[in-house]
């Protein structure tokens, strides 16, 4: 991985080259899609977009109407309502930092927080979590999140159960005012990064002046992913009220179908079993099919396997050599079979 921000002798993050690196691939993204977008005939328009009428969309001061149109929103950083909200970073302004803080405090126990987490631990910051519940990732089984919350070793210290009230600017730093346990604590530090979660960014599209339903979700859709209320309306990834986790394959996968069904009318309906969910932290959690628990909230009959291996891997002495592995499926097979499963690399 040299050249690319990983120095392999002592498996330290470089942020600064890693930057470069990730630069030198997505940087031209945009202006390689609009002109692949020309060549096709497609023309792209640039500004807020809200409906004006079923299927017409007005953009600044153009009226576009269709035969059919796709919401394909994404969402937004979710307003936290405390005082000094405005000195948050959001996730993509972390991720065009040239150089990062000694002390990064994260506000939020899901994705975001968790993988920036060790990604800045690793590059050799000073790394504080607060989470407002009991626990992260609750997406998650417990007992395979209890290895992630392991992080001390990496320079991050996880705070459970602390909800942030707010932020004050002091010089060169932040004091960030939190409650826990009916007591109040204050943490200082160089940078307070968003990660409390999303919310959807459809709420300035006018969908309720053309009768568009939709829901904190998104946009109510049938099997098709077309809006229950207006025919010619669909939608899809985070804009859409389905059954799809919101992870970036997911909306890819959704797009697909609206696409097919568009062109050959209906009769595509997503299938959602089977999709993992990873998040990257160190070490990698991954889950796919049932949880534990959602296998007995169905009563099925299941085993549980766990392993504990400490000779399955060894990178160094700073990646060490842990791996758990748990796995739980019903005796039926088909759809209501599933595994989840996480490996630790640890001291």
């Amino acid at each position: 991985m040299k050249g690319k921000g990983i120095q392999a002798a002592k498996l330290q993050i470089d942020w600064p080259e890693l930057m470069r690196f990730k630069r030198s691939f997505t940087e031209p993204v945009p202006k390689r899609r609009e002109e692949g977008f020309a060549k096709a005939g497609i023309a792209a328009f640039h500004g807020r977009a809200r409906f004006v009428g079923p299927t017409a969309i007005q953009v600044g001061e153009e009226i576009l109407e269709g035969r059919y149109v796709v919401i394909a929103a994404g969402e937004v950083p979710a307003d936290l309502e405390i005082p000094g909200a405005e000195h948050l970073t959001t996730s993509d302004q972390f991720l065009e930092l040239n150089e990062l803080p000694r002390r990064i405090l994260f506000i939020g126990g899901g994705y975001v927080a968790f993988e920036f987490a060790h990604v800045a631990a690793c590059a050799g910051s000073l790394v504080t979590v607060l989470q407002r519940g009991p626990r992260p990732l609750a997406l998650f089984d417990p007992d395979l999140v209890d290895l992630v919350k392991r992080t001390h070793e990496l320079g991050i210290d996880v705070h459970l159960g602390t909800e942030a009230i707010g932020i004050e600017k002091s010089s060169a730093q932040f004091l960030v005012r939190a409650l826990a346990s009916g007591g109040t604590s204050t943490f200082q530090t160089e940078m307070v990064v968003h990660a409390a979660g999303r919310v959807l960014e459809i709420n300035e599209l006018n969908l309720d002046a053309v009768g568009i339903k939709w829901e904190k979700r998104g946009v109510r859709v049938n099997e098709f992913l077309q809006s229950v209320s207006i025919p010619g309306v669909y939608a899809a990834g985070d804009a859409a009220a389905s059954s799809g986790l919101p992870l970036a394959p997911v909306a890819s996968y959704e797009g697909q179908i609206v696409a097919a069904n568009l062109l050959k009318g209906n009769h595509q309906r997503p299938n959602y079993l089977g999709i993992p969910s990873v998040v990257f932290t160190v070490p990698p959690l991954a889950a796919v099919g049932l949880s534990e628990r959602e296998a007995g909230e169905q009563n099925l009959k299941f085993r549980v396997k766990k392993r504990h291996d400490l000779d399955l891997v060894f990178v160094s002495a700073s990646c060490g050599n842990i791996f758990r592995l748990q796995s739980a499926r019903g005796r039926r097979h088909g759809p209501h079979s599933g595994r989840s499963y996480t490996r630790e690399r640890g001291r």
